[in-house]
Order: C-alpha cells, then structure tokens, then sequence
C-alpha cells in the first residue's frame, strides 16, 4: 500500500523525508516553499542533491509537491493571473528538480467572471507553463474542490474541459480528494456511491489519468461545498466509505494522501494506522 502524509519542510526540504519516514511513509506530500507568500528564493544545488539522496534511500516514492495557497490560475485580476503562470512554471521546474513525481494544484476563483471562462484562464495558463517547463518530467495534477465560493473543479467535467482545450497533455493527471468530492455531492460513503465516482472519473478524463488520491474525512454535509477535513472514520464518509475506498480495485493501488488535521505527530499516526487497518491488500 502506498500511504502517506502532508508532512512540514521545516528545517532543510529534505528533514520532511525523515518526517514522513519516522510516521512510517512510503509516499508524502509537501510544500516546497512557503505556501502563504509569493516566491522569496530558490532552492540550493546542495538542498536538492540530498533531498534526492534522502528520498531514494528512504524508498519514498511517488513524492507530491502542492502549489501554494497564493496562486491562482483562474483569477480575473490581470497582476495576480500573470504572477501565477510565472511562479507556478518555477515552481514546476523545481519541483522536477527535486523528483518530484508530481504537483498538485486547485483550478482557482473565477471570482468576476463566469466558470467557463474561469475554465478558459486555467486551460491557457497552464498551455503557458507547460511551454515553459516543457522539459519537466514532472506531472500537474488537477485536484477536485468542494465548490465553494467561485472555486472551479467541483464536477470532472471542469477537469475534462481543460484537458480538451489543452489537446489531452501527458504532463496533465487528476488528484482526487474525498473530503471536496462529498463536499460536491459525491456520496462516497457507501460502495455504489464511490463506484459512480470512479465511472464519472473514467468517462469524463479516463482513470488512468487519476494518479494520487488525498485521503480526508469531513464533518460536513454532503453537498455543502464546505471544505473542512477531519481524522479519519470520524466524519460523514465514516470508516465503512474509506474501507471501500481504500480497497476499490481501481484506486487501491494508487497513493494515498492524509491532509488531517494535526497538532503533533501523533496525530498523523493515529490516522495513518485507522487506514493501515481497514486495508485488505
């Protein structure tokens, strides 16, 4: 089983591999800087040699890198839209730098505009970037949302209008996060529920382009369009809707991603053993 968690970079980058590798991790996912700011610096040639080191010798694979809260590939204020292509194609080459298998992204707030042409900002920005990068190994994942607010990527079929107005890269994959699919009116709690999921995913992108899967229960009714997580088990999707997640034969094999809430360590454990316990491969 692949299973992992978001874990800090506090320190040096590569101290986050020996975070996830103490919580008992074969995958995880970071920021490689910090999430709340526009870029300050670049990583040293000397960082990323050991966080590449460290990662091979720990066997922590695939790694994700999530994009930071400040960007948005969706926004209609012209500064911020071309900030965003910019950052998010250097943050793109590092992630590749590092190894990075994969960086995770929201669609963004069309907040002033309407979804489709909020769909229409993503798809060409991203055209941009991967022009930009186009030498990167690394691939964009696309992550479903609650749909709060104006944010884009609540149905697949946002997720299927980019990938066709990009011509269906290979550099572009989807991440799904189960708190925003319940959030969206994906009812997950039960196995008919996740089944029609999974169909919906295949048919509007193909399943094969689901790559990660973050995994987070959440108070919140289905079809708030609120996006809060929490532990484990303890929420509407329950641990009936993870254990059928968890073990459904086409995401079983797919990593698995805990973004819980946390105090300390010990809460990433006590969630990443909940899942340990329920998978039956």
């Amino acid at each position: 089983m692949k299973l992992g968690a978001q874990v800090s970079i506090a320190g040096k980058i590569y101290s986050s591999l020996e975070r996830a590798h103490n919580l008992g991790c074969n995958t995880m996912q970071i920021f490689a800087r910090n999430p709340r700011q526009i870029r300050k610096s670049f990583l040293s040639d000397e960082d990323i040699k050991l966080f590449k080191e460290k990662a091979k010798k720990l066997k922590i694979s695939p790694i994700a890198v999530h994009i930071p809260y400040t960007l948005n590939l969706a926004s209609s204020k012209k500064s911020l839209y071309k900030i965003t292509i910019k950052e998010f194609a250097q943050d793109l080459i590092e992630a590749d730098k590092l190894g990075a298998d994969f960086l995770i992204t929201h669609m963004g707030s069309h907040k002033g505009s309407t979804d489709k042409q909020g769909l229409i900002k993503v798809a060409d920005a991203l055209g941009e970037i991967l022009k930009e990068a186009k030498d990167c190994k690394t691939e964009v994942l696309l992550e479903n949302t609650a749909g709060s607010g104006y944010w884009l990527g609540y149905t697949f079929t946002h997720h299927r209008f980019i990938l066709e107005r990009l011509n269906w890269p290979k550099q572009i994959g989807i991440c799904m996060d189960t708190a925003h699919a319940w959030a969206a009116g994906y009812m997950i709690d039960a196995q008919s529920g996740l089944d029609s999921l999974v169909e919906e995913i295949d048919k509007e992108v193909g399943i094969k382009r689901l790559k990660a899967i973050h995994l987070n229960d959440t108070k919140e009714a289905l079809s708030s369009r609120h996006d809060r997580h929490c532990d484990i088990g303890k929420g509407k999707i329950g641990i009936e809707g993870f254990s059928a997640i968890v073990n459904h034969q086409k995401l079983k094999d797919l990593p698995f991603i805990l973004e819980t809430p946390k105090e300390s360590d010990d809460d990433d454990r006590r969630n990443l053993n909940t899942v340990r316990k329920i998978y039956k491969g």
